[in-house]
């Protein structure tokens, strides 16, 4: 049996990643500007990141010298993309139903909004999660469809005319593979173009929170993860309805494994010198979440080990009484799925450790004592970010435009928390200062803005970060680096 199969046999940002929602119909519509009325999913976050019932409309503030703030419109809510075409330098997002906005920046700062593609235009899969362009213009939208307790992904690919239009055909899709029928249904969603164009690399999240045995009312008995999750896979840019197997080793021979063992890398991005990194969504225990540094046919960890601390539930001898990472108020927790288990798969090899955080920011951790630690102020350094931070919108200064002391830096987002107790709860948008050490990377971690509510996009442009508000009325932000 495959080892990333985890199925043991009797001889395995949000209630699924996307929630249900019809196809939206019309044709491309004219000038529009989007409102609180525009209708989106009710909540096409990943399921960690679903707003919390208490939040209030926010207002975020700076934290840096140096870093201004200024609001440029509200979406109306529920937009889970942003990207900007690599030819016009406009920017565009997307919500859950595949309907995209243009938004483009006059030099006086004034913006103007269009609705450009529908449903009906992108056409494939009925719930949308991700969209990235090619350096040549052309358009990638990910998407998935759920039917009898199974899912498929779906990638479109709009590929300009001559008239400006855009041709939309299936680049890929998998067969269809079992849910888990929890809010641990990740499905495919982050997506990026390598920087040559070549290739088209996607996240597939986890089906579970820790690997624990997930049938889905028993529609799927002793299933953990399967093939086609918890993995990022890599398919040529140039392919045409190729369909990806629910099998181990036909997806390793052709290639379309790039990476394993991550849980919901929810955004991936290249970095000036070509790597590939992403954050990682950590489990409903206090684990850090992590940032990796993608690298072909490595193994990052899930659901053996979350930041480069061991899944207690591995050891034939775990009592989650004694498991001081628990709290109370995470699904998983509270439905009791750490357990005793016996039949936790072995270890298939070793593992890449995540990027270290060597603070002095988005760096606490539950400690063996239960207490909350903060790992720069004890010397330490943290394999990634505080638990449950859900990192998300990279960016990366690849053109060094930015003025000192930020010139050069990578810059994540955090969703924020959806609960416990660690008093970092995210939010908040934070400098990378990454650098090489040895095999891996480290980073200088400074929080420069805070109270953004629920973020979980950005784009770079010159001097000016932009970043998109999930909750409340999804405003777009346009952070100034002076």
């Amino acid at each position: 049996m495959p080892v990333r199969h985890l199925l043991v046999l009797t001889c395995l940002t949000l209630g699924t990643v996307l929630s249900g929602c019809a196809a939206a119909s019309g044709n491309r519509a004219a000038e529009t500007q989007p409102s609180p009325s525009v209708e989106v999913i009710a909540t096409p976050a990943p399921a960690e990141l679903t707003p919390l019932p208490d939040d209030t409309a926010k207002v975020p503030e700076a934290t840096a010298k140096g870093v201004k703030i200024r609001k440029l419109f509200d979406t109306g809510g529920g937009f889970v993309r942003l990207v900007l075409d690599p030819l016009t330098h406009d920017l565009h997002y997307l919500d859950g139903k595949a309907n995209i906005y243009r938004l483009t920046i006059s030099a006086s700062g004034e913006t103007k909004q269009t609705q450009v593609y529908s449903f009906s235009d992108v056409g494939g899969a009925d719930a949308a999660t991700g969209m990235a362009f090619g350096p040549d213009g052309t358009l990638y939208v990910a998407g998935n469809h759920s039917e009898d307790k199974n899912t498929t992904a779906i990638i479109r690919k709009g590929v300009p005319d001559a008239s400006g239009k855009r041709v939309w055909s299936t680049l890929a899709s998998t067969v269809p593979y079992p849910k888990s029928g929890t809010p641990f249904d990740h499905v495919v969603n982050g997506i990026a173009v390598s920087p040559d164009g070549h290739n088209v690399y996607f996240n597939s999240g986890s089906r579970t929170d820790h690997g624990e045995v997930e049938s889905n009312e028993g529609a799927f008995p002793n299933t953990r993860e399967v093939p086609l999750t918890s993995a990022i896979f890599r398919v040529p840019a140039n392919a045409h309805d190729l369909v990806l197997p629910d099998d181990d080793a036909a997806l390793k021979t052709k290639g379309y494994l790039f990476a394993d063992g991550t849980r919901n890398s929810y955004d991936l991005e290249f970095a000036p010198n070509g790597d590939l990194f992403a954050g990682d969504n950590g489990p409903d225990a206090d684990y850090p979440d992590e940032i990796n540094w993608l690298r072909e046919r490595h193994h990052y960890g899930f659901p053996w080990r979350f930041g480069d601390q061991a899944n207690a539930q591995a050891a034939h001898d775990y009592d989650p009484s004694k498991d001081r990472r628990l709290q109370k108020g995470f699904f998983a927790v509270d439905k009791g799925t750490y357990a005793n288990d016996l039949t936790f798969p072995q270890a298939p090899t070793t593992f890449t450790d995540p990027v270290l955080n060597l603070g002095p920011d988005a760096d606490r951790y539950r400690g063996d004592d239960g207490k909350e630690q903060d790992a720069s102020n004890e010397g330490k350094k943290l394999s990634t970010v505080t638990a449950h931070r859900s990192p998300l919108g990279l960016s990366f200064d690849r053109d060094k435009a930015l003025p000192a002391p930020f010139k050069g830096d990578a810059f994540l987002l955090s969703y924020g928390a959806a609960g416990g107790t660690l008093t970092d709860r995210g939010e908040d948008l934070l400098d990378l200062k990454l650098s090489r050490s040895d095999d891996n990377y480290q980073a200088t971690v400074k929080q420069i803005a805070r109270k953004f509510n629920h973020p979980i996009d950005s784009v770079l442009l010159k001097n000016k970060l932009y970043v998109l508000d999930f909750a409340g009325a999804g405003t777009i932000w346009e952070v100034s680096f002076q």
